[in-house]
């Protein structure tokens, strides 16, 4: 809690997401260097943004477990309650998703619930209620277990009658139950889709610790700031670690870890994975458990066991369920004493909590997800050989009759997952198999629970199940594995063709598929920054952006310009545009063999909500009518993100403009747009004009270089040059056999023109008359034109050029 994370505006619904590993969602969000999205304050969640006109009701704030949502919430209602923030809130009523699950089989009134969870509110009217202004928080969406049916539940206006809490919930969320209270609902990424987007006035997220922030807080949290600095600089060291330090959570292990390793004289390894520090995090709690109860920090192996593998037995069943929250009732079902998990939560306040304050009944949890799936691992490493009797969803993996066999079926199962919810307990379950951690572990292990085997086994496995399957972020996670088996052979040869002349190396080199997934791994996990994107720095070919997609999902900016793409290309991209987590905002496919064909492909994930691209250009792409029809389509879109286009050097024609145009008219923020040498003519100055008498139209440069527009095309652009909507700023008609007649029409049109600074009339015949008159009005103080080009002087800089 001692650095705050802050909550960005995001412009995505809260539609149904692809559900993946939330360690995956950090280490996409660890590469994001700067965003273009909003950071907001808690305190104004419900104020409305600069261009919003309806008023916000109901803020959704996302984020996976342990980056700051509940801290989020109780600085609001700390800074509320101490009168610092939001004042003019009478009442803030935080009723979290796991306490409104114990009620789930009750019938109340909305009044009945406040007052059991508030007894201050018992000498509250009904329409209190209504006149006050109020707040509800609703945290922990993911933690509920009531259905939530928006689309079968009645519909209930009266906050006096008894129903369901589901029923209360959905009517309180739509808006009928109490139109004027306002809702903050926080959630993991996973269960957004539970609330409809259309209930949802305002998207945020809990981003995490910045690189800066991380720092921040290592340095806040260890008061020896020379022991600070060298808790950061071995984080560094360890990518993996790194990203994780995202998490805040995550930062408070590794300090806790850290401070005491680095600071005693011990020969123990400093860990560098995430198995080697959980389980000194784990040692760690075990022997401040034992100082604290029996006065001693060795470890009572009898008691370390039975506590290890009760809190691992919960962990493991949980986690084949999907519940991060547990109940009494859950405990029971896994055959636990309910008392000694109260004893545990008691004596283990570090790993696993009760929550005592709740006013429905007892809750438990582990501090973290991760620990969790540690816990999950490492007592299905320990039970390995008895699991196989029990019913799991998991019994053909423990019915292996050797390690090798036994953590190969564990990585197939882990690649089975399409959510990929077994990623880290599989890191955390090769990280074990390890003797090296199996060491750290010696009071908790018996003699027949070790395993002496190589490792060598399961490293070829991973690697073979690398060259076969074709998920870049499946085998990226293997990676993750490799590293926690501490074999990096496969990084190592790709990181060669990286090093020196790599761009000779690598553009001869024919690597295999596992080297291609580990190219990609080695740039998506490099400190280099990763916002440009060439692809000519590698291979400019089709096979090699197709390997090399993760990468440019991850950049900013990609530059795919001449390097023989094809219609494949437009399909792949399409498809990653329509991913949750995409970062590009600029694309450049000019001088490649596109065809009309394949931008249509790539529309189909330009129209995607979760595209954030913001420039695209096509320059040169044997592109014509039906290009301009699908793109039209895309700026048609409310959500499209685009403001500049460019299709120069196509053969789009007057028809194709005109198609165009229809999504200008529209949702359309495009600001530039760039159509020199398009084989356009009069009918395009009609349509362009047309648009720039639009109240909405945002187009502020334009490009008709090189096309046949002549006099008669500028008269009718000029109309639109003449409207007070017009923001144009630069117009470009070079080359368009314009006279002294398209002048006339031009210092007309500036004389009602207030935004016009640039005008470019090169290679045309304006005479001096037009040029005098031109010059002439750029001299008026009531025109902005700050440049004028009417003229094209060629300047030879080499002699030897010379005949």
């Amino acid at each position: 809690n001692e650095i705050y994370t802050e909550l960005y505006i995001t412009e995505e619904g809260s539609g149904e997401v692809k559900q993946e590993h939330e360690v995956k969602q950090i280490e996409a969000e660890s590469r994001k260097r700067t965003t273009q999205e909003t950071p907001i304050k808690c305190s104004d969640i419900f104020k409305p943004l600069p261009d919003q006109k309806q008023p916000i009701r109901t803020v959704l704030t996302k984020g996976v477990a342990g980056i700051g949502k509940n801290v989020s919430v109780q600085k609001l209602i700390l800074n509320w309650a101490e009168e610092k923030e939001n004042q003019d809130f009478l009442f803030i009523f935080p009723l979290p998703f796991r306490e409104l699950n114990l009620m789930k089989e009750k019938r109340l009134s909305l009044v009945n619930v406040l007052q059991r969870f508030f007894p201050e509110t018992q000498d509250l009217k009904p329409s209190h209620y209504k006149c006050y202004k109020i707040m509800f928080i609703f945290d922990g969406l993911d933690e509920c277990r009531l259905p939530l049916d928006f689309q079968k539940n009645e519909n209930l206006v009266d906050i006096e009658e008894q129903t369901s809490v589901d029923v209360l919930l959905t009517n309180l969320i739509k808006g009928n139950l109490l139109p004027s209270a306002l809702l903050w609902i926080t959630s993991r990424p996973a269960a957004m889709s539970q609330i409809p987007s259309e209930y949802v006035d305002l998207l945020t997220e809990v981003r995490g610790f910045s690189d800066n922030q991380k720092q921040e807080y290592f340095k806040k949290r260890i008061s020896d700031q020379v022991m600070a600095n060298k808790i950061i600089t071995h984080i560094k060291s360890s990518r993996s670690l790194y990203i994780m330090c995202h998490i805040p959570v995550f930062c408070w292990i590794a300090a806790t870890v850290l401070e005491r390793m680095l600071s005693e004289t011990e020969s123990e390894e400093t860990p560098k994975t995430l198995t080697q520090m959980f389980t000194h995090f784990l040692i760690f709690q075990m022997k401040n458990m034992s100082q604290k109860y029996s006065g001693t920090r060795d470890l009572d192996p009898h008691q370390t066991r039975k506590t290890i593998l009760a809190l691992g037995k919960l962990a493991f069943q949980q986690l084949e369920k999907g519940n991060i929250i547990f109940y009494e009732e859950d405990i029971r079902l896994c055959g636990i004493d309910i008392r000694e998990v109260s004893v545990y939560s008691g004596v283990c306040t570090q790993i696993f909590r009760e929550e005592y304050e709740l006013h429905m009944g007892k809750v438990f949890s582990f501090v973290h997800l991760s620990i969790q799936e540690f816990f999950a691992a490492l007592y299905v490493f320990l039970k390995r050989k008895n699991l196989n009797q029990q019913a799991s969803k998991f019994r053909r993996l423990f019915s292996r009759p050797t390690m090798s066999d036994f953590l190969n079926s564990a990585v197939d199962k882990a690649l089975q997952s399409e959510s990929g919810h077994l990623d880290l307990f599989l890191r955390f379950l090769l990280g074990l198999s390890l003797e090296s951690n199996q060491n750290l572990l010696q009071d908790v292990l018996r003699p027949r629970e070790r395993s002496s085997h190589s490792n060598e086994k399961t490293v070829k496995y991973i690697k073979e199940r690398i060259n076969t399957i074709s998920s870049p972020e499946k085998s990226i996670n293997l990676f993750h594995c490799l590293n926690e088996l501490k074999d990096h052979s496969l990084v190592q040869e790709v990181q060669k063709y990286l090093s020196g002349d790599a761009d000779h190396c690598l553009y001869r080199a024919r690597l295999s598929h596992g080297q291609w997934s580990a190219l990609v791994f080695v740039l998506l996990n490099s400190e280099e920054d990763l916002d440009e994107f060439y692809l000519s720095k590698y291979d400019p070919s089709e096979e090699c952006l197709l390997r090399l997609l993760p990468v440019v999902k991850a950049s900013k900016k990609a530059v795919l310009a001449s390097c023989n793409l094809g219609e494949k290309t437009c399909e792949n991209l399409g498809s990653v545009f329509n991913l949750e987590n995409c970062s590009l905002m600029e694309l450049d496919l000019s001088n490649n063999d596109l065809q009309d064909s394949g931008v249509e492909l790539l529309c189909a994930g330009l129209k995607s909500s979760h595209c954030k691209l913001q420039i695209l250009r096509f320059t040169s792409c044997n592109l014509g009518v039906k290009t301009c029809k699908n793109l039209g389509s895309v700026l048609n879109q409310e959500n499209c993100s685009l403001i500049e286009l460019d299709l120069s050097n196509n053969d789009l024609q007057d028809s194709g403009v005109e198609l165009l145009s229809a999504g200008l008219k529209s949702h359309c923020k495009l600001q530039k747009l760039r159509l020199a040498s398009c084989n356009l003519g009069v009918k395009t100055c009609e349509n362009l004009g047309s648009v720039l008498n639009q109240e909405n139209c945002s187009l502020m440069e334009l490009d008709l270089s090189n096309n046949d527009l002549q006099d008669s095309g500028v008269e009718l652009l000029c109309a639109g040059l003449k409207s007070s909507h017009c923001k144009l700023q630069i117009l470009r008609l070079s080359g368009n056999m314009v006279t002294e007649k398209g002048c006339f029409s031009l210092a007309s049109a500036l004389n009602s023109n207030t935004s016009l600074k640039e005008l470019d009339l090169s290679y045309n015949h304006p005479g001096e008359s037009g040029e005098e008159l031109l010059s002439v009005k750029q001299k008026d103080p009531c025109c902005k034109l700050e440049t004028l080009r009417y003229k094209q002087t060629v300047v030879c800089e080499n002699v030897q050029m010379l005949g």
